[in-house]
């Protein structure tokens, strides 16, 4: 027997996902020349842990049928009531560095020198006589955004005109899982070629598709609705010495990462153990070097050992170079204006650290 096509399209709200991504800061170039008297000001920086933690979220919507799922479509096991849960998928923590205005520098040179220093926007030293690279930019995270929780309005789009205007809740039921019967109808008739008219290729690809969607939209408001989202959370730390189980924020059941004076959840610890100090270059005689006039300063840092930890587990552990942990000293600054063979420097931004010095190519 033959069966008319039966072809719906369920109107299903939509959600759109952004994925961040992380963009590097802008750079500005400083030249020390005349209208600076050949002198150029940064600031070296204090280190900070951004702590980045990937929750994963899921949403259950009970459908408006599911007292009906059993009568009508056998489905012994609907949600029958709305919940969210959450489940910590990770924790990253990446050092960076905020410039200190209590360590802020001068480098004076002489004039005719054609030094130049390149500097993140907010003043944190890059490189100097040397174009700053791409891996020495610090990344700015972008904001990641959340999906939206499932709505009561999700599953009423799934409704067509027929069923919104009916007056009781079994009346729609019955309609609704009347649907779902004729659209499984149609998809076999055209699955086995017994629909009046049946498209080739990519059309019947479509309206099988289409059917399918169909009937997941019906479903839902018996089954009810189930969806998993990722949700990133960052917290910013500043270490200023050892410390032992800070509670840097907590995990609630229901609502997910709350902050540390939050007491339905349970706490996530950070510890910070300083396993190293900066410490004075020496000279050839072990003696500490002296610091020369018009120092170029960077930072000689020191070195901490960080543990965050839940639920008596290890979530984190990892050694960290830390700038406040170490102590600045300086380079010679004509070691940047010989004209024969002048040197450049790169910084690492997160602690003012030296990352490279070399001898500038002359063209």
């Amino acid at each position: 027997m033959k069966h008319n096509s039966f072809i719906w399209l369920a109107v299903v709200a939509s959600v759109v996902c952004c994925n961040a991504v992380s963009h590097a800061q802008q750079t500005q170039k400083f030249t020390a020349a005349k209208h600076n008297e050949y002198g150029l000001v940064y600031s070296l920086p204090v280190t900070h842990f951004r702590i980045e933690v990937e929750m994963e979220k899921t949403i259950r919507k009970a459908g408006p049928y599911y007292q009906y799922a059993q009568r009508y479509l056998s489905v012994s096991k609907p949600i029958t009531e709305d919940s969210q849960s959450w489940k910590l998928k990770s924790v990253k923590v990446t050092p960076y560095g905020v410039p200190d205005e209590d360590n802020r520098y001068l480098m004076q040179f002489k004039g005719g020198n054609g030094v130049f220093l390149m500097m993140t926007d907010d003043g944190l030293p890059l490189s100097i006589n040397k174009e700053a690279v791409e891996d020495n930019i610090p990344k700015r995270p972008a904001k990641k955004k959340e999906e939206p929780s499932l709505t009561a309005e999700d599953l009423v789009m799934a409704l067509p005109g027929e069923l919104l205007v009916s007056e009781s809740t079994a009346k729609r039921a019955q309609i609704a899982a009347q649907l779902i019967y004729k659209i499984r109808e149609s998809r076999t008739a055209f699955a086995t070629g017994e629909a009046d008219q049946i498209p080739d290729g990519e059309a019947l690809k479509l309206i099988m598709a289409q059917l399918d969607e169909q009937e997941r939209a019906l479903m839902a408001l018996f089954c009810g609705r189930e969806r998993t989202v990722t949700v990133t959370r960052e917290f910013d730390y500043c270490p200023t010495g050892d410390v032992d189980k800070d509670v840097l924020f907590r995990i609630s059941d229901v609502e997910g990462v709350v902050k540390s004076d939050n007491l339905g959840g349970d706490p996530v610890y950070i510890s910070v153990e300083v396993t190293r100090q900066g410490e004075m270059p020496v000279d050839d005689k072990g003696e500490p070097k002296k610091l020369p006039k018009n120092a170029v300063m960077y930072n000689i840092p020191g070195q901490a050992r960080v543990t965050l930890r839940y639920d008596g587990k290890n979530l984190l552990d990892k050694e960290v170079d830390v700038s406040q942990f170490g102590i600045n000293f300086g380079l010679d600054p004509s070691m940047f204006t010989n004209k024969k063979s002048p040197n450049y420097l790169l910084f690492y931004p997160e602690t003012g650290s030296i990352k490279e010095i070399g001898t500038v190519t002359m063209q």
